[in-house]
């Protein structure tokens, strides 16, 4: 073989192993999380985003369109907030959503973390649709009294109010059942939008600024209970120094008390 096929082969074998070391060390695409057959798991997920601090509200803007649009599917916006550092928002979106919503949130930035947790609903999901067959149950006996012709007009009325608690109840537990099943069948996803160039550079500067808060707010607390405990002072200063006469003419006299054995 010729040295420059030597060469040329050990460049080959270089740039496959670099290949393969950014494959390897690139993020895994960001997949929403559906329950497996007979699990009930409300999942939610967490992502922190640095990005350029100008870029911040513009980006939570385009995803809050995005989701409001439907542009992933369906999803509804939870919460949202910004400050000079940062921002968030909240969404719930079916987890086919989840990836390309994040793409978009995290363009032109970087996810710098991620958590995500489950939580296992199925004894709230069962405790609800329990509750249910048993006002249904409840609803029919009521429905067969009605039904009676020699209820008096007191029965009637008392039979009426019952039947009107049921139908509230029924509301309520029919509003709590969807809202179990949006959970199982949507993702709640929070964007964590943060200033790079604070996070990259200004956490030290953060502390510092933290540290200085803390240090003003110490002294305007404690100048109030200076000023409260001054009158105190005042009437103790001469008071010690009263009673630190009469200790000294007190051990004085024990002293010449002791000489004079």
């Amino acid at each position: 073989m010729k040295p420059w096929h030597v060469v040329l082969l050990a460049l080959a074998v270089g740039l496959a192993g670099c290949s393969k070391m950014q494959v390897a060390g690139a993020p895994a695409a960001f997949e929403g999380d559906t329950s497996s057959s007979g699990a009930m798991l409300a999942y939610e997920h967490t992502l922190d985003i640095d990005i350029d601090r100008a870029a911040i509200s513009p980006r939570i803007q385009a995803v809050r369109a995005a989701c409001v649009g439907g542009s992933f599917g369906p999803c509804n916006v939870l919460g949202l907030s910004e400050s000079d550092r940062g921002g968030s928002l909240t969404v719930r979106i079916a987890p086919d959503g989840v990836a390309r919503l994040t793409a978009l949130a995290s363009e032109g930035g970087k996810v710098a973390s991620r958590r995500t947790r489950a939580e296992d609903i199925g004894r709230a999901v069962h405790d609800t649709q329990h509750d249910r067959d048993e006002l249904e149950a409840y609803a029919k006996r009521l429905d067969e009294l009605s039904a009676r012709k020699d209820l008096s007009v007191s029965d009637l009325i008392a039979l009426s109010r019952e039947q009107a608690g049921v139908a509230e109840r029924r509301r309520a537990l029919e509003a709590t059942s969807a809202t179990q099943q949006s959970r199982l069948d949507t993702n709640l996803l929070t964007f964590e939008f943060r200033d790079r160039d604070y996070v990259g550079s200004g956490a030290l500067g953060g502390l510092w600024e933290n540290t200085l808060q803390q240090t003003k707010e110490g002294i305007g607390e404690a100048i109030p209970m200076l000023g409260y405990s001054l009158p105190f002072l005042v009437l103790a200063f001469p008071l010690a120094l009263l009673w630190w006469g009469l200790w000294r003419r007190v051990t004085r006299r024990w002293h010449r008390a002791l000489d004079n054995r």
